[in-house]
């Protein structure tokens, strides 16, 4: 064997070692300037790190404490220094979810909302997409669920075959559902306070826009007695006819059959109006 090829042996030995070791130093170089900037109560100059080092330092701090704050700092200083580059992409991200994950929704929908104006055809705008409805879903008593279905909803068109459509389908569901609890809960406010016109009308929004809900037997019992209260003995008939249709086995059946046995009346659709329509539609199967 030739010197040569000794010393390219010993060469590339050589930078095998280097490359860990140099990893290492950096590190250790950065840890030092944190130390520091601790001890000085200030911010540490980052621009002497690569993105990769400042993002890692982001997913370190992401993983070592319960808040994502200084996490934060790290991965919005990535899109600063090096704003085209595909870490500050992941950069962004990372940021939407240490805001959600930090139960700060407002930032981590602005976060995420960046992110699928920017790269609106990345594989993680579907993720993107995904923590923008969580930020309102999770906020949900606040900030109405209106907004949650919204935002569920367009991922469900948006990202069908995405890992998070089936957790937005899931979700929709039961914002749906919360949402027809809404109206059902006013209802029966208005309802125990003898506002029998008021009641109605928040009952008829649970039959006519959430019929698919578990809300809707209790529905349309309520109009039954809503109706009877208010000599509306065609409605209170008709209410009862869909219900027995529909729900024949719900314990609502049960009491709107005698509420109106009671008075005489028994479930039928008689006269005209929107439950009328309701019940040409749902059970003759008449559009038109």
């Amino acid at each position: 064997m030739t010197a040569g090829g000794t010393d390219r042996r010993d060469s590339t030995r050589q930078s095998a070692i280097a490359r860990p070791l140099r990893t290492v130093l950096t590190a250790i170089a950065l840890a030092a300037a944190l130390a520091a900037c601790g001890a000085r109560e200030t911010e540490p100059d980052l621009e002497g790190f690569s993105a990769e080092e400042i993002f890692k330092r982001g997913e370190f701090e992401l993983e070592v404490s319960t808040r994502g704050s200084s996490a934060i700092r790290y991965f919005s200083e990535v899109e600063r220094l090096y704003p085209y580059s595909d870490w500050a992409r992941r950069a962004l991200i990372m940021q939407a979810y240490a805001h959600h994950r930090d139960r700060d929704y407002e930032d981590a929908r602005a976060a995420a909302q960046r992110f699928l104006d920017t790269y609106p055809g990345d594989e993680d705008a579907a993720y993107a997409q995904y923590l923008l409805a969580l930020s309102y879903y999770d906020q949900i008593e606040e900030v109405g669920r209106v907004q949650a279905l919204q935002a569920l909803r367009q991922v469900i068109e948006r990202y069908p075959d995405s890992q998070y459509a089936r957790s937005s389908i899931l979700k929709f569901d039961l914002a749906f559902d919360h949402l027809a609890g809404k109206e059902m809960e006013v209802g029966r406010f208005y309802l125990k306070r003898k506002h029998y016109n008021a009641a109605v009308n928040r009952f008829r929004v649970v039959v006519e826009d959430f019929q698919t809900t578990t809300h809707t037997p209790e529905a349309l019992h309520r109009l039954v007695e809503s109706y009877l209260a208010l000599g509306m003995t065609d409605e209170a008939q008709t209410a009862a006819a869909i219900l027995g249709h529909n729900f024949q086995s719900s314990p609502f059946y049960g009491d709107s059959f005698r509420l109106l046995t009671g008075q005489g009346l028994a479930p039928d659709a008689a006269g005209e109006g929107w439950l009328r329509d309701i019940y040409r539609q749902v059970v003759q199967g008449r559009w038109l």
